[in-house]
C-alpha cells in the first residue's frame, strides 16, 4: 500500500512515503483498542483492552525500530501497570453491567474528531522516509559525524546502542531508572500488603 507523501531523495529521485500491510495492521489494532478501552463499561475488560493497547504500541515501536522506547511500553503499560490494575480489581468489588460499552458522548467524540482531523492535516508537512528534507538529512554534518566517530569515541559497533548508551546516556539511565523503580514497586504490592 502506498501513502499520498512524496518528496526528493538524497540522489534526487522521487521517495514515496510507504505503508507496509503490518504497519497499517498495528496502527488500526491500536487504534481500535484505544476505542474499546475508552468505550467498555467493565473495568475488567477496558484493563485487558489497554494491557493489548500497550502491547500494539511496543510492536508499533519496534516497527519504527525503536527498541529502547518499545521495552519501556512492553514492561511500564503492558506489564506492571496491567498487573497494578488487576491487583486493584482483586482488592476492590467489580460491578456487573448488563451493557458492553458505554454510550458515546456525542460533544467529547466531535471534539475528538476534529482534534484527529487536524493532526491528519499536519501530515503533508512530514517528510517521506528517505526525503532529501527530513531533519536527519538537514544536517549531514552531525550525521555523518556520528557514523565516522562513533567507534573511536565509544569503542562499540553498533552506533545506535553506542548513542544510546554513551551519548545519551543520562536519558537511558533515567529510562532505566524508572524501569527498575516500577519494577520494585510491583515486587512491594506483590509481596507486601502493608508498610509496618
Amino acid at each position: 500500500m502506498t501513502g499520498a507523501l512524496a518528496s526528493a531523495g538524497p540522489l534526487g529521485a522521487p521517495v514515496v512515503a510507504q505503508v507496509t500491510a503490518i504497519e497499517a495492521s498495528l496502527f488500526v489494532f491500536v487504534v481500535l483498542t484505544a476505542l474499546f478501552t475508552a468505550l467498555a463499561r467493565d473495568v475488567l475488560a477496558a484493563v485487558i483492552i489497554f494491557g493489548a493497547y500497550s502491547l500494539g504500541m511496543a510492536a508499533l515501536y519496534t516497527f519504527y525500530r525503536a527498541p529502547d522506547v518499545a521495552m519501556t511500553e512492553a514492561a511500564i503499560s503492558a506489564g506492571v501497570t496491567t498487573v497494578l490494575l488487576l491487583l486493584t480489581l482483586a482488592k476492590t468489588t467489580r460491578l456487573d453491567h448488563e451493557a458492553a460499552f458505554e454510550s458515546v458522548n456525542l460533544p467529547a467524540a466531535g471534539a475528538a474528531g476534529l482534534l484527529f482531523a487536524g493532526l491528519m492535516l499536519t501530515m503533508g508537512d512530514i517528510p517521506a522516509v528517505g526525503s532529501a528534507d527530513a531533519p536527519i538529512w538537514s544536517n549531514p554534518d552531525v550525521t555523518q559525524w556520528y557514523i565516522a566517530e562513533t567507534y573511536a569515541e565509544t569503542h562499540v559497533e553498533n552506533t545506535v546502542m553506542a548513542v544510546l548508551a554513551a551519548f545519551r546516556g543520562f536519558d537511558t539511565f533515567g529510562e532505566a531508572v524508572v524501569v527498575f523503580a516500577a519494577g520494585i514497586a510491583a515486587l512491594i504490592v506483590l509481596h507486601r500488603e502493608v508498610f509496618a
